[in-house]
């Protein structure tokens, strides 16, 4: 287990809009607003992109994500974490969302990105005084949070 303690810092509530890239908007966000560490709160409508849904084998590292095409206008909740890569220190959202549309539901990482269908509203709660950042581990093709120097 890896812990480093922090301490809520400023809290901003977003309105995205139409056409809004996810995760693209809300790292430029946190870029604008020098925020590095932080829970990420969401929902709204999003549509037109992909959702990784899983590993096809999850005894297989790195593993090979399955990916799942969104095209239809989804209803989203979402949760993420937002901090900094290791190298170049850029906040990196990983967020996973639940998008359901009639009978049909879906839930998975928003990493290869969707469009906001009309709104999409967020909150990001600042963590200051966290020493993590996100770095990529070989053995698990993640960019898993670690002690990882800026």
């Amino acid at each position: 287990m890896i812990v480093s303690e922090g301490h809520i810092g400023r809290v901003f509530v977003l309105r995205l809009s139409d056409g809004d890239r996810i995760p693209d908007a809300i790292e430029a966000f946190a870029a604008s607003r020098e925020v590095t560490s932080a829970v990420v709160l969401a929902l709204g409508g999003l549509e037109n992109g992909r959702l990784v849904v899983g590993p096809e084998d999850g005894r297989v590292l790195p593993p090979n994500p399955m990916l799942a095409a969104i095209g239809a206008v989804h209803e989203a909740a979402a949760v993420g974490t937002l901090f900094p890569t290791a190298h170049h220190g850029k906040p990196t959202l990983h967020m996973h969302a639940v998008l359901g549309r009639g009978e049909e539901t879906r839930a998975g990482c928003v990493r290869p990105g969707l469009d906001v269908w009309k709104i999409f509203e967020v909150v990001v709660i600042e963590i200051l005084g966290i020493e993590l950042a996100r770095a990529h581990d070989p053995e698990t093709g993640f960019n898993l949070l670690g002690w990882a120097p800026l």
